[in-house]
C-alpha cells in the first residue's frame, strides 16, 4: 500500500513539473517581431512638437524649430565637403540629352560615383535630385533610376529588370532629362557602388545600422545627409537654376525625397511615390515596417518622442508637393495614408498654401506607373517651367 502511494505520488510530482515547464514555455512578450504591450507604446506618442501642438506659434519660427529637432537627431555626421571637385569619368548621347559618369566629394570622408544628366541646349536648366528605392535590392542604386551604360551586360540586364518591376519600363530619370531637367542620380550608401566588399546580405542592414547606433549616429541620418549634399551640389552646377531644384523618389526614394525636401531649403518642390503614413498605421502586427531589415535605413533615433511622419514632411511648407499612394499597396495601410494626408493638409491650409500641396490616392499597388511619372512631370513643369 505504502509502495503504491509513493509510486503516486512520484507520477503526480512529475505531471505537475511537466505542466508547470510546458506553462512557462507558453509564456512570451513578443509577437510578430513587436512587444505585446505596443498599443500602450504608441499611446504615449503624443508629438509634442507638431504643428499647431507645440508651444511655438508662429510658423515660421516654428519650421526653425522643427528642423532643429530634425537635425539634433541626426549628429556625429560627417563635415560638408571642402570642395566638389566633380570629374567627368565617361558619357554617353542621347535623344535630347547627354549622360555623364561622374565622381564629386560628397563630403570630407566620401567620394562617390553618380549618373548627371544634361538636356541639349543652353542653360540654365531647372534639375532634379532622383532617388532610387530600397526594394530589399542592393545590387543596383542609381541605375534604377537611370539606364546605365558601359557596364557589364549583367548590370543592364538587372536594371531593366528591376525599370520594368517599379517603374513600368521606364527609366524615371532619362524621362526628366528628355523633358527638360538637369538630372543626379547617386548610390545609397549599401547600394551599388557603394555596397559591401563582402557582398549582398540582406542581414548585412541590421549589422550595419547597429554599428552606426553605437558611434553615435544612425545609418537613416547618414543616407539624409547624403541627399542633402548632392542636392547642394546640384544646385552649385553652372547649368542649373538653383531656384529650380526638386527631388523625386519612389518607396524609400520617396521617403528620401519629403525627408530632403524638410532638411535643406536648396530645394524648392518635391515628389514622393508611395511612402506616406503615420505611426499609428505602420507599427502593426502585420505591416512589414515591424520586421527590421528595410527599415533600419529610414529610422532616425528618438524622433518619434517629437513628431510623426507628416509632421516632419511639413517643415517643409509652403514648398509645392506632391504626394501619391497607391489604394493596393500592402505596404502603405490607405487609413495611414489618409491619416497622414489630412495632417499635411491642415499644415499648408494653415499657411494658405493649399494649392502647393498635391496628395492623391490611386488605384494601384506599389508601383510608379507611366502615367503617374507623367503627373508628376506635369506637377514640376507647373513650378519650375
Amino acid at each position: 500500500m505504502k509502495a503504491s502511494f509513493i509510486s503516486t505520488l512520484f507520477f503526480l510530482t512529475i505531471g505537475l513539473n511537466c505542466a508547470a515547464q510546458q506553462s512557462d514555455s507558453a509564456r512570451y512578450e513578443i509577437v510578430n517581431n513587436m512587444p505585446v504591450f505596443y498599443e500602450q507604446l504608441k499611446q504615449q506618442l503624443d508629438y509634442p512638437e507638431a504643428w499647431g501642438k507645440s508651444s511655438v506659434k508662429e510658423f515660421e519660427a516654428w519650421k526653425t524649430h522643427a528642423h532643429g529637432i530634425l537635425t539634433e537627431c541626426m549628429q556625429n555626421l560627417p563635415p560638408a565637403p571642402q570642395s566638389y571637385d566633380m570629374e567627368v569619368t565617361d558619357s554617353e548621347q542621347r535623344d535630347g540629352y547627354t549622360v555623364q559618369k561622374i565622381l564629386f566629394n560628397v563630403n570630407q570622408w566620401s567620394r562617390i560615383p553618380a549618373y548627371l544628366l544634361v538636356p541639349d541646349g543652353k542653360g540654365p536648366f531647372p534639375a532634379i535630385v532622383m532617388l532610387h528605392d530600397h526594394g530589399a535590392h542592393f545590387s543596383i542604386g542609381k541605375e534604377k533610376m537611370v539606364r546605365p551604360f558601359h557596364v557589364s551586360q549583367a548590370v543592364v540586364d538587372d536594371a531593366d529588370q528591376w525599370s520594368a518591376a517599379c517603374y513600368d519600363n521606364q527609366y524615371t530619370g532619362d524621362y526628366f532629362a528628355r523633358n527638360g531637367y538637369v538630372v543626379l542620380a547617386i548610390d545609397a550608401l549599401f547600394w551599388g557602388e557603394r555596397g559591401r566588399k563582402e557582398g549582398i546580405d540582406y542581414d548585412g542592414q541590421q549589422a550595419i545600422a547597429s554599428n552606426f547606433l553605437q558611434m553615435g549616429t544612425s545609418w537613416g541620418a547618414f543616407i539624409n545627409m547624403d541627399d542633402v549634399r548632392s542636392a547642394e551640389f546640384l544646385a552649385s552646377l553652372p547649368i542649373v537654376d538653383k531656384e529650380r531644384v526638386g527631388c523625386l523618389g519612389f518607396s524609400m526614394g520617396a521617403y528620401r525625397s519629403w525627408m530632403l525636401a524638410a532638411l535643406t531649403n536648396c530645394i524648392k518642390a518635391s515628389a514622393s511615390i508611395c511612402w506616406m503614413n503615420t505611426t499609428e498605421y505602420l507599427m502593426t502586427l502585420t505591416n512589414n515596417q515591424n520586421k527590421g531589415g528595410s527599415a533600419y535605413s529610414m529610422l532616425i533615433p528618438g524622433l518619434r518622442r517629437y513628431l510623426d511622419y507628416p509632421h516632419v514632411a511639413s517643415i517643409a511648407c509652403p514648398k509645392p508637393t506632391l504626394f501619391f499612394n497607391g489604394t493596393r499597396d500592402k505596404l502603405f495601410p490607405v487609413e495611414g495614408v489618409e491619416d497622414a494626408y489630412n495632417i499635411m493638409r491642415q499644415v499648408w491650409n494653415s499657411q494658405n498654401a493649399d494649392d502647393r500641396l498635391v496628395t492623391k490616392l490611386w488605384e494601384e499597388k506599389h508601383f510608379f506607373n507611366k502615367e503617374m511619372q507623367k503627373e508628376t512631370l506635369e506637377f514640376f513643369n507647373k513650378w519650375f517651367k
